[in-house]
């Protein structure tokens, strides 16, 4: 095999002209995920009513991918820096696009859950090379600038996406929301065969094993947090799931310390700053990961909104992540990225304890006040804690470095879909009176269907007084878990103002096309 080569353009990768072509084009890969997911939140109230998919069923359409996607990524994290990092996002790009047709003509919730898993799959490779070529071709200091426009842009996509998906399922079918992807996903292809040089790690053997046990130990480990939501912490598919995950990430702990050649250099998480970034976003992600699916049902359901107007609902939440991820650069250079990451992650406490304090017949105006303070603290904490990351991060791993990013980031939403979605359902339940029997007291939408049918307007109030209730007692927990997040960060995170800047020097990525 042949050995790293230093003398293409992006062995050093500040001095390369089209960085911020290249940029652009990671944005535009990245936002059709981006999109999707925040579609599909505007499209669940539709999917309940036109496939009579239930709680469950809902709850499996968005972990199904969840579960490919976070049992995939160090594989394909490790597939691109060895095989190329532009190769495996193209792929992820058509894999994704193949896999929202067929969602999109879907005729049954299965078939949809399985689409979906597909595009768990196309997602698993496109999410490490969007980091990791980013990684590669900005600098220590040019790369904070680079994750706040990334952030930006991708927020700009996640704004528009509700509004575009709104009209579309006010004049079409719900299946609809998918198309949205596939003129994106074509322009990506075209932008990143013609723009993204080829960039790979050095010449190493598969670790085969590696990528077996880290695909079956995420995958048993998602499944037992999302079975816990369904079946409880003690049914079989939940112990079993975690007991599968405990053994096989056990053994790819030992196979990657023993092994000559790893798929994931253990020796990483001997860095402070890398390791304290990881668990603080995976608390992030727990905390914050359920919170679109809890919100649009509350606008739906509660205060009665269409798909386009609960898509408009958003917009001041997303308007202020992007204005506070251009604060949160010159915010680190003055107080240190510690500093920052903490002050984001205590706004970010304040907005779900505004979320928590809402009462049944509070409306939106107590509502924005909350999503404001939130995406202020979102946007202050992500540009500073993903650079945190990335700026550990080896060259040569930067693949299953920026998978590790990623992992982290879907365990954590995994635990935030199926714990707060335990207390939003437990809670919602407790609230109801016991003469509200069936599958009303199993969601909130199940109760309005059969309000609706029985003209039962006191069934409808309330089930939407106990959903507010549960929505309350969800984001204590949300809000507890920012808390505990800020003081790991408090603690770990070294109180520098910037990563070690001498890392550019290192040279060992192959940019061969």
């Amino acid at each position: 095999m042949s050995s790293p080569r230093t003398e293409p353009e992006t062995a050093e990768p500040a001095p390369d002209p089209r960085r911020w072509w290249i940029l652009a084009v990671l944005c535009l890969s990245l936002i059709v995920v981006v999109i999707d997911n925040m579609v599909l939140n505007v499209a669940i109230p539709s999917l309940i009513e036109d496939l009579g998919t239930s709680m469950s069923g809902i709850q499996w359409v968005l972990d199904a991918y969840i579960l490919v996607f976070a049992g995939l990524l160090l594989t394909a994290g490790g597939l691109s820096d060895r095989y190329g990092r532009r190769r495996c996002l193209v792929i992820g790009l058509v894999l994704f696009g193949a896999a929202s047709v067929v969602a999109a003509y879907a005729q049954t919730t299965g078939q949809l859950i399985g689409a979906r898993a597909l595009m768990g799959v196309g997602a698993a490779f496109l999410m490490p090379g969007t980091l990791s070529i980013l990684t590669t071709v900005f600098d220590d200091e040019e790369r904070k600038k680079a994750i706040a426009i990334w952030s930006s842009v991708l927020m700009v996509g996640a704004l528009g996406a509700p509004l575009v998906g709104g009209v579309l399922l006010e004049h079409f079918w719900w299946g609809s929301v998918f198309l949205i992807n596939l003129p994106i996903v074509a322009l990506s292809v075209v932008a990143a065969l013609l723009i993204i040089p080829e960039s790979r790690g050095p010449a190493t053997r598969p670790d085969i094993p590696g990528a077996v046990l880290s695909t079956l130990g995420m995958a048993a480990l998602v499944y037992g947090i999302i079975s816990a939501q369904r079946d409880g912490w003690t049914s079989v598919e939940t112990t079993g799931g975690i007991a599968v995950a405990v053994i096989a990430l056990a053994g790819f702990a030992f196979r990657e310390h023993a092994a000559k050649e790893p798929m994931l250099p253990l020796p990483l998480f001997r860095d402070r700053n890398f390791t304290g970034a990881s668990v603080t976003l995976v608390l992030v992600a727990f905390s914050a990961g359920g919170l679109m699916l809890v919100l649009t049902q509350y606008m739906q359901f509660v205060l009665g909104y269409s798909p386009l107007k609960t898509g408009v609902a958003f917009i001041p939440l997303l308007v202020t992540v992007i204005v506070f991820n251009g604060v949160g650069v010159p915010l680190s250079k003055k107080i240190g990225v510690r500093a920052t990451i903490v002050t984001g992650l205590v706004l970010l406490a304040a907005g779900f304890g505004l979320l928590a304090m809402l009462s049944p017949g509070d409306g939106y105006p107590q509502l924005v006040t909350a999503l404001l303070i939130t995406g202020a603290g979102s946007g202050t904490v992500g540009p500073a804690a993903y650079n945190t990351l990335l700026s550990a991060l080896p060259k040569e791993r930067a693949g299953v470095g920026s998978a590790i990013n990623d992992t982290v980031s879907q365990t954590g939403q995994a635990l935030s879909v199926a714990v707060l979605g335990t207390v939003l359902t437990v809670f919602y339940a407790d609230e109801l009176p016991e003469s509200v029997t069936g599958k009303a007291r199993d969601s909130i939408g199940e109760a309005l269907t059969a309000a609706a049918a029985s003209g039962d307007a006191g069934l409808a109030r309330v089930a939407q007084d106990a959903f507010v209730n549960g929505m309350s007692s969800a984001s204590v927990v949300g809000a507890i878990g920012m808390l505990v997040a800020a003081v790991v960060a408090l603690i770990a995170l070294r109180p520098v103002a910037a990563p070690p800047a001498e890392e550019p020097t290192e040279t060992k990525v192959d940019t061969s096309a």
